[in-house]
């Protein structure tokens, strides 16, 4: 199975989306999942404003798997326990 893949919603300046993107780090070194940081005014900049106007007023916002999981703040317990049955009870992790 492939590591589950987080995106972290975020924009320059936000002190939120700052803290959680090192949390995010974090895990990911002990989770074992992909981590990609993605700046949603820079997004719009570049031609593709769909993820700026869907989220850009609940920033940060974290996406599982490319679904929304959670905003404004990290669910840990959620997050860790959605990464454990996404492995499923055999995997490691």
């Amino acid at each position: 199975m492939e590591p589950a893949r987080i995106e972290l919603l975020s924009r320059a300046g936000c002190t939120l989306c700052t803290r959680l993107a090192g949390r995010l780090t974090e895990l990911a070194g002990e989770l074992g999942f992909g981590l990609v940081v993605t700046d949603v005014d820079d997004e719009a900049a570049a031609g593709r404003p769909a993820l700026r106007a869907e989220y850009g007023d609940r920033l940060p916002v974290v996406l599982l798997d490319d679904v929304e999981h959670s905003y404004w703040d990290l669910d840990e317990p959620r997050l860790r326990a959605d990464l454990a049955a996404r492995r499923g009870p055999d995997q490691p992790g």
